[in-house]
């Protein structure tokens, strides 16, 4: 089993997917946004699966403080580039497990993929 957990450490989200992978005792590797960086081609790769919307972090004070016109504009090459710019405007968590992707935490959604597997 291939997991890995892309985000940035001091995210409460990503906090809770540590606990909940601790809880069930489930190995995983946590690839940090801002730590270990992240890069233009694995943004597109996992724009193609996902979509740029669902991986855009518009919740977050990066994306918030985007003047009106940027925002109103915004198009997939755009967010890509933000997103290569800015790590904290990638929606957290982003979940690679057995060559699927998945984006956000939902601890039922997280059950199914790993428990009931």
């Amino acid at each position: 089993m291939n997991t890995v957990v892309y985000g940035i450490g001091n995210c409460d989200t990503i906090k809770k997917v540590k606990k909940w992978f601790e809880k069930y005792d489930i190995e995983y590797q946590f690839h940090d946004y801002k730590k270990d960086g992240i890069n233009r081609q694995w943004l597109e790769q996992t724009e193609t699966v996902l979509g740029w919307e669902a991986m855009l972090n518009k919740r977050g004070t990066t994306y918030r403080q985007l003047d009106a016109q940027t925002k109103s504009t915004m198009d997939k090459d755009a967010a890509l580039e933000a997103m290569a710019t800015y790590p904290a405007m990638i929606k957290r968590p982003i979940l690679a497990h057995n060559d699927k992707l998945y984006v956000g935490f939902k601890p039922e959604q997280y059950e199914e993929i790993f428990v009931n597997d």
